[in-house]
């Protein structure tokens, strides 16, 4: 009788393949199949269906992470883009500096920037110049001392609270010099203001002439704001005549102004009488008559730094070539615009919304979260000061970071379209108080972090994906098969 054959259908003998089969098959006529069986497959179906799915899908969806490195970025300097509102500071008297660790110290830093001087709205009034630096005033020496100037009196009349009123009043006319004496612009100012006294006596101009100690008398000049000494101003009929007088300071271009003054009050008169005489005739053109302008001492300073990279400051400060500050009333209450590290992303004109770059930027920003987007966290905020002697001063930290929105592989990330650098910031700011002699100053503390963010879409991999595929199945029915066999075994029926 000859031995069956095994289900390979091989004869007597295995071959040495099927030696090593790892899925070897029980004949059908041996397996059972129960209404158990059948639920748990059902349900092996189901789960394995519903892992695949959701496997799927987190398969094909890409997530946003983060890592930190060392910023290999090489660039010696950095862009520093600013946009800064003065509430209470003329734009004659800002002044941006810059310092850091390096020993750069740059004062009064004019090019690539632009001030605006506002109205009390806060609107743009008056350009006040990009790149544009302060004329320094021409100022006149005498050979005379002061003491040889009063040997025949003093012209120029020395005012107080007390006489201050009477004198703007009694004078229809009067021009005075608002000083102090430490002030080294007001020293030089002394000789010519009393020469420029007596030339007045002498033309017989009707114009008062005075002069105000603001040490001796700082109440009056804190009524009359005076933010700079020497102030040279111009009363008519007791009102303030603005802006002040800032152009140079020798008797002749004094006794010049003066006199263009007088005229312009003489022509103004002129044509009112003419007018007055002639009431039906033809309406004259009205000259000017000197009236005061009105002057908000507001600014507006705006554009842009190369800054070192390294620890450093830059800081707006009441400034001035010809002027010393009244550190009593300067106020540097401000609103910060717009501040950010490197190329403007934001806040932009209109004119360069649609160049190469900014297309690449806003492509790879759509995909960026919020919390990945700190480029510049002061804008539009308002750092107000309650008191003089005080300002306050802002730490930053710059921390850079590349966003990666894709899966280019290039080794100059500059040149990948889904990849850009930007720059994040960490601010504190806090209010610091100053002596009674000091000039406040809005200051901007900065340091580069030397680490970098990267943010990137992160996907798996193929071969992970497959790997949890075959997890899945294998695993749902290993898991159900030993709940299957259990159940089978705990609802067996008993035999007697």
């Amino acid at each position: 009788m000859s031995a069956p054959n095994n289900i390979y259908g091989g004869g007597g003998r295995r071959s040495a393949m099927a030696s090593v089969d790892f899925y070897r098959r029980v004949p059908k006529d041996l397996t059972e199949a129960t209404s158990l069986g059948a639920f748990m497959s059902l349900c092996a179906i189901a789960v394995m269906g519903i892992l695949f799915l959701s496997e799927t899908l987190a398969f094909a969806r890409t997530i946003m992470g983060t890592s930190i490195a060392l910023d290999e970025n090489d660039q010696p300097q950095i862009r520093l883009n600013f946009n800064m509102t003065l509430m209470d500071l003329h734009c004659d008297y800002v002044s941006v500096d810059v310092w850091d660790t390096l020993g750069t110290n740059r004062q009064n830093v004019t090019k690539n920037i632009e001030k605006w001087q506002l109205d009390e709205s806060g609107q743009r009034r008056i350009f006040s110049g990009r790149n544009r630096e302060q004329r320094e005033v021409v100022h006149e020496e005498h050979e005379e001392t002061m003491e040889e100037l009063h040997e025949d009196g003093e012209q120029a009349v020395e005012l107080t609270p007390d006489t201050f009123q009477n004198f703007i009043e009694s004078h229809e006319m009067a021009f005075i010099d608002m000083y102090a004496p430490w002030c080294i612009w007001c020293q030089r100012l002394h000789p010519t203001w009393e020469k420029f006294a007596e030339d007045v006596h002498k033309l017989g101009m009707p114009v008062g002439i005075g002069k105000v100690n603001c040490v001796t008398h700082a109440q009056l000049c804190k009524d009359q704001r005076v933010m700079a000494f020497p102030t040279l101003r111009w009363y008519k009929e007791k009102n303030a005549i603005l802006p002040d007088y800032k152009q140079d300071r020798t008797v002749a271009a004094l006794t010049a102004f003066a006199k263009r003054k007088l005229e312009m009050e003489q022509k103004y008169k002129d044509w009112e009488s003419k007018n007055a005489q002639n009431p039906g005739g033809k309406a004259r053109t009205k000259p000017f008559a000197g009236d005061s302008r009105p002057e908000h001492p507001g600014c507006q300073v705006s554009g842009h730094l190369m800054v070192n990279r390294v620890p450093g400051n830059f800081h707006i400060e009441a400034k001035s070539k010809n002027h010393n500050l009244n550190a009593a009333m300067t106020n540097l209450t401000h609103r910060v615009n717009h501040l950010s590290f490197g190329e403007p992303i934001t806040a932009l004109q209109k004119h360069m919304e649609n160049t190469p770059f900014m297309r690449k930027v806003k492509r790879v920003l759509k995909q960026v979260p919020d919390e990945h987007k700190q480029f510049n966290p002061m804008d539009m905020k308002v750092y107000p000061t309650s008191k003089f002697h005080q300002a306050y001063h802002h730490y930053i930290k710059v921390v850079s970071t590349h966003l990666n929105m894709g899966s280019s592989t290039r080794a100059d990330p500059s040149n990948d379209v889904n990849s850009i650098t930007v720059y994040q910031m960490l601010e504190q700011s806090q209010i610091v108080f100053y002596d009674e002699v000091n000039v406040p100053e809005a200051r901007f503390s900065y340091d580069m972090s030397p680490m970098s963010v990267v943010v990137q879409k992160e996907g798996r991999k193929w071969y992970d994906y497959l790997t949890s595929l075959c997890a899945i199945i294998g695993g749902t029915f290993t898991t159900l098969g030993l709940i299957d066999a259990t159940l089978y075994k705990v609802f067996k029926p008993k035999k007697l």
